[in-house]
């Protein structure tokens, strides 16, 4: 006897929005991927310079040193204000943004790479420490694929196509976003 398989949940089509209704839903992934963008744009001048074992011609150490930190420090306050404003009220109807899911298991997969990779600047900083462009990469080998695809991943649910799913027009509007 052959055997049927489960019959599979058909995701409704996204009903057609008009350019307003469009805007409110994609208001969140345009706001979260203006951040993104930022992580995005330092990340490539620091990996450039890992990779070509130099740093930029207009950065003095400091300033690389620094610069890395920011993006340390900002991905982590970034981070912490998802974690305790948004993802919990996005959790109530979004189960991508439930605890025990994909987008906060990427954020501890970053954090347990950031963190190596910020307690070696600071070593370099102080001066207990010579700055490697090679040890540097290393460490942001270890945790730039699942940065880069949790910058997709998020975005990707944050937009419109999936926003309507599961929020109304008013409920988009007071988002804490």
């Amino acid at each position: 006897m052959a055997e049927t398989a489960a019959p599979q949940a058909v995701e409704p089509a996204m009903p057609k929005l008009s350019a307003a209704d469009f805007r409110v839903y994609n208001s969140m992934a345009e706001h979260m991927n203006y951040f993104h963008n930022n992580f995005r744009a330092t990340w490539k001048i620091l990996y450039a310079a890992c990779s070509s074992g130099k740093r930029p011609s207009n950065m003095s150490l400091r300033q690389f040193i620094s610069t890395a930190e920011q993006f340390c420090h900002h991905l982590t306050v970034h981070h912490t204000i998802e974690e305790q404003h948004i993802f919990p009220v996005l959790a109530t109807k979004m189960p991508a943004f439930r605890k025990e899911l994909e987008l906060l298991t990427q954020h501890k997969q970053i954090h347990q790479g950031l963190d190596k990779f910020e307690a070696y600047l600071e070593k370099c900083r102080s001066g207990e420490q010579d700055l490697r462009m090679d040890e540097l990469k290393a460490l942001m080998d270890s945790f730039g694929d699942v940065l880069w695809q949790h910058l997709d991943d998020e975005v990707k649910q944050l937009g419109a196509d999936n926003m309507w799913k599961y929020w109304t027009k008013d409920e988009m509007r007071r988002m804490p976003m």
